[in-house]
């Protein structure tokens, strides 16, 4: 009967072995693409399952039994129908203790024509597993030691020795029941049992002595109860202080790590440009670093003195990231102080420059033209040989990291002043055309204009005057016939009214008012008339400049005449006809 019932689980596991099979073929590809699967480990596995047990062996059986048939050893016979169930409590992930339990019935019946006694094998042992899990797939070994109940195969009565076992076998872990049920492809054992019936046969049993080597083939389905967790994974977190650099300053990088155990040794390590540390805090020095983005990597490992970072939970890693900014340049103005100079003065250039981060900064200066003296904030335009006009004045600055910047003044430089040039102005005027008798003679009436003219000189120590005598027509022509005559009559007297008139008024302001001769100048001109022009002449004037026209007077030969009253004038006489 529980041949039959052995048979028939036999069926049911074949039958779930080959409708499992299309769905195992895709899960071990998936798995060999994806690696674990995530799947829990359980904390209990119990298995259940068809066995085949294939021994080979002889029993040696003692000569003197009574129905012994020639004393020939017979083999062992394979059983295809057996029953197997196995605990197994893991400890953790791996490895775990295992106890397996196994029946292989054998009814009597012929074989090759012949009637054969059955053999059977049925024990229990215990001993150590280790499974390793790759996505779906479970692979395991164990070892077992215990005891091994067998019943030979010459009519040995079941009886107990000791048994080995040492095999492995592989799961398929489905999705059923919650990830709680696997399939057992297989499980192949090598066992190994010591069996002695005795020395002495009676009735229908037979004695002897079996070491029997046998190989077990098993499949069924495994149960998982409960699971191991690993701990909770290490974490690691960065953080960069500040975020934003300048070249030069220090970054600090901060690791806060998580879910470590106390009991295990800790690790931190740093890689990045610049990075230096080997704890908790590691420092970037930037000094050399060029504008960008820098990340730093931090690692973290717990465990063991030596072999922290073994397991996969034991490791965690964290990026932080800081910018290096370029330095800002610097900026300048610049004032001139005067703006405005006269040729060959200076002014004072001042430069107010800012770094924002306070590098150090230089000075330097151009200018259009002249020249800037001077290499600190503050500078020295010289206007030598510049021309007159504006003047453009560059102030530069640079910091120690090659930034520069410029601003702009300028100066003007004016044009000397000129005084105004004096002129020649018209004075009063003296008239001569009331004495008849004596037309040339400087009268009472003149007297008023020729003071106001001494007063201005007199006022005036740098000035001079011009004194232009005219003569009317009648007179122009009596001098020129004159002049003709005297031409041919050497003692012949020439008289010119115009400078006659001039000479005298001359006379009356070197006499009367006391001015120095040299001051006062006399000329004629060609106007038509009987007067006498005066005109002072400030120093600088020019006097041929601003009246034309005239004709200096020899003063050696027109000579002063006295100014007589009319009536003490001397008798005239009568010259003689020139011949």
């Amino acid at each position: 009967m529980h041949v039959r019932v052995l048979k028939n689980l036999s069926s049911v596991v074949a039958l779930a072995c080959l409708a499992i099979m299309p769905q195992l073929s895709a899960a071990q590809s998936a798995a060999a693409g994806k690696g674990a699967s995530g799947t829990k480990l359980s904390r209990w596995d119990i298995f259940a399952g068809y066995s085949y047990l294939a021994p080979k062996g002889t029993v040696e059986t003692p000569n003197e039994a009574a129905n012994n048939p020639g004393d020939t050893p017979v083999d062992f016979q394979s059983i295809n129908v057996g029953g197997i169930v196995s605990i197994a409590r893991y400890f953790n992930a791996h490895i775990g203790a295992e106890i397996v339990g196994d029946f292989h019935p054998q009814d009597e019946g012929l074989v090759n024509g012949h009637f054969q006694p059955a053999n059977d094998f049925s024990g229990g042992q215990i001993g150590l597993i280790y499974r390793f899990q790759t996505g779906n797939i479970t692979t395991f070994v164990h070892g077992l030691v215990g005891g091994e109940v067998v019943g030979g195969p010459h009519w040995q009565l079941d009886t107990g020795g000791v048994g080995l076992t040492a095999g492995g076998g592989m799961d398929y872990e489905t999705p059923w029941f919650n990830n709680h049920l696997a399939i057992r492809i297989f499980q192949a054992d090598f066992q190994y049992a010591h069996i002695n019936w005795g020395e002495v046969s009676h009735g229908d049993s037979w004695g002897g002595r079996g070491n029997p080597d046998m190989a077990r083939l098993s499949a069924g389905l495994v149960f998982h109860i409960g699971e191991i967790a690993p701990p909770p994974p290490v974490t690691l977190a960065c953080t960069a202080s500040p975020t934003s650099v300048f070249p030069g300053d220090a970054v600090t990088i901060t690791a806060a790590a998580g879910n470590l155990d106390p009991k295990e040794n800790v690790v931190y390590s740093w890689t990045g440009t610049g990075v230096t540390g080997n704890g908790t805090t590691a420092t970037v020095a930037t000094g050399s670093l060029a504008a960008g983005t820098y990340s730093v990597q931090g690692t973290v490992k717990e465990g063991k003195p030596g072999k922290e970072g073994e397991k996969p939970w034991q490791t965690a890693n964290c990026s932080a990231s800081f910018a290096v900014k370029e330095y800002e340049p610097p900026t300048i103005s610049c004032t001139a102080n005067p703006s405005t100079i006269k040729p060959g003065e200076t002014s004072t250039i001042t430069s107010t420059a800012v770094s924002p981060q306070n590098r150090p900064l230089t000075y330097s200066y151009t200018s259009t033209s002249g020249s800037v003296s001077g290499s600190g904030a503050s500078a020295e335009f010289s206007s030598a040989g510049a021309p007159t006009g504006s003047v453009g004045i560059t102030c530069n600055v640079a910091d120690d990291k090659g930034h520069t910047a410029s601003g702009n003044t300028s100066v003007t430089i004016e044009a000397p002043v000129e005084a105004p040039k004096p002129h020649s102005s018209a004075l009063c005027s003296i008239s001569f055309s009331t004495d008849a008798k004596r037309p040339t003679r400087v009268d009472n009436e003149a007297k008023a204009c020729l003071d106001q003219v001494a007063l201005d000189l007199k006022q005036q120590a740098d000035a001079k005057v011009v004194v232009i005598g005219e003569s009317n027509a009648a007179e122009k022509a009596k001098t020129a016939k004159e002049q003709k005559m005297a031409a041919k009559h050497k003692h012949m007297m020439v008289e010119d009214s115009a400078a006659q008139r001039a000479v005298n008024t001359k006379e009356y302001l070197v006499t009367d008012q006391g001015i120095d001769a040299s001051r006062i100048t006399v000329v004629t001109t060609a106007t038509d008339g009987q007067m006498v022009q005066n005109y002072l002449v400030p120093a600088g004037a020019d006097f041929s400049t601003d009246v034309s026209d005239t004709t200096p007077v020899d003063e050696t030969a027109v000579k002063p005449q006295a100014r007589k009253p009319l009536g003490a004038a001397p008798k005239a006489h009568h010259k003689k006809k020139a011949e």
